[in-house]
């Protein structure tokens, strides 16, 4: 039943992917009504978030910033069923890497790297980071995912992610398919989002975020010390509606020779100048700092 789901489910995105960006978006704008102004879609955890991170933003400023984002919310979720029918040269023109020469640097040494990146943008379309950098026999390019609860879901979003040939790792496994990569001799570009919650059991620690305590991940800085991979960050900037640039951005040459959490510590602080940039393009309907201290500033002050 499942597979049978997954195929009509696959279908109806493949449909829409073939449809030019322009019917696409007035989907999106039929959608955005719909989750904004009927079903409210997280606008209760979206506002809090906004309010907790801009506490200095009068009332107008907020609703704006919150309704921007879900314009590119819903745009992103089409953007990212397109993946499905999307050329690489169509693609290219819609997302653009720039600096990529220093990763490449880094791999004609022989050094993997870690690329760093948060729920920004649209993240999905990071995948096409294999036309700009090709992946061959001795280089494997991929990105970490957090297995989807819901099967076809799952299924889906590997499949859109797989389609400019980007290697999907779970993050439960990754450090076992690292050390398999190492003893076959092959050299990685992978992909890291490590601004999501970490669970109270997972080694973290606490900065400053967004003028709130924030918890976070410290597994990749982790890896970064133990593969002796280059740390780089994607500055992911929203240039018009389904174009967008990418920066890579040093962050480590020598993971080993920084303090601990260094690392961590100074991708928050670059994402959080990319999210202060543009804070609309940050996903706020996540749950971010469900396990944070407790922020006593933030009340639902607006109405709409």
């Amino acid at each position: 039943m499942n597979r049978f789901l997954y195929y009509i489910t696959y279908a109806l995105c493949f449909l829409l992917a073939t449809l030019p960006f322009r019917l696409l978006y007035l989907f999106s704008d039929i959608v955005y009504f719909i989750i904004y102004y009927i079903v409210g879609y997280r606008k209760k955890l979206a506002r809090k978030n906004l309010i907790n991170s801009f506490p200095d933003k009068s009332q107008k400023e907020i609703l704006a910033i919150e309704k921007a984002f879900y314009h590119h919310f819903c745009d992103y979720f089409f953007e990212t069923i397109k993946l499905l029918n999307m050329s690489a040269s169509r693609m290219k023109k819609h997302f653009i890497f720039k600096n990529e020469e220093l990763i490449q640097y880094f791999l004609k040494q022989g050094k993997p790297v870690i690329l760093l990146l948060g729920h920004f943008g649209n993240w999905e379309w990071v995948t096409s980071v294999t036309l700009w950098i090709k992946p061959n026999d001795d280089l494997v390019i991929g990105q970490i995912y957090r297995p989807l609860r819901n099967k076809i879901s799952d299924k889906l979003f590997l499949r859109i992610r797989k389609s400019f040939h980007s290697v999907g790792f779970d993050k439960y496994n990754v450090y076992k398919d690292i050390v398999k990569m190492r003893k076959a001799g092959k050299n990685w570009l992978l992909g890291f989002m490590s601004d999501q919650k970490p669970s109270p059991n997972n080694p973290q620690i606490r900065v400053r975020f967004l003028n709130q305590d924030t918890p976070v991940l410290t597994g990749t800085e982790k890896i970064a010390r133990h593969a002796d991979a280059a740390v780089c960050y994607l500055d992911i900037k929203k240039t018009k509606r389904s174009f967008y640039e990418g920066k890579v951005k040093l962050v480590s040459e020598n993971p080993a020779e920084n303090q601990e959490f260094e690392i961590t510590k100074k991708y928050m602080q670059l994402l959080e100048k990319t999210i202060l940039r543009d804070p609309a393009g940050y996903l706020w309907t996540h749950n971010r700092w469900k396990y944070s201290k407790k922020i006593t500033n933030y009340e639902l002050r607006i109405t709409e």
